[in-house]
């Protein structure tokens, strides 16, 4: 299993965390709250979590590629919801397998 962590830090998470979740909504299963969400991509489950200070994300799958795939779409989505304060800085882990 590939497994990626990232942070981007915003004071509005929770909102882009939403965003993010309706978004994908019409294509993917998700699930999600204000502070909590899950995304599940074909190949793929992106968990997502808002703290006063950051969007936290995890990115869990069996293929390292789609894992990179993930990652960019992930940040390429965000930033456009977070157009005001484009480009977050976005900081991952190591991909890490297990």
């Amino acid at each position: 299993m590939a497994i990626a962590r990232g942070r981007a830090r915003t004071a509005s998470s929770s909102k882009y965390l939403q965003q993010l979740c309706k978004h994908w909504s019409h294509k993917f299963e998700v699930e999600f709250s204000e502070t909590g969400g899950q995304v599940r991509f074909p190949s793929a489950v992106a968990i997502m979590e808002a703290s006063a200070d950051a969007l936290l994300v995890t990115i869990e799958t069996n293929d390292a590629e789609s894992v990179e795939q993930l990652k960019e779409s992930v940040v390429r989505h965000l930033d456009r919801f977070a157009f005001r304060e484009a480009p977050l800085p976005f900081e991952w882990s190591a991909t890490s397998p297990s």
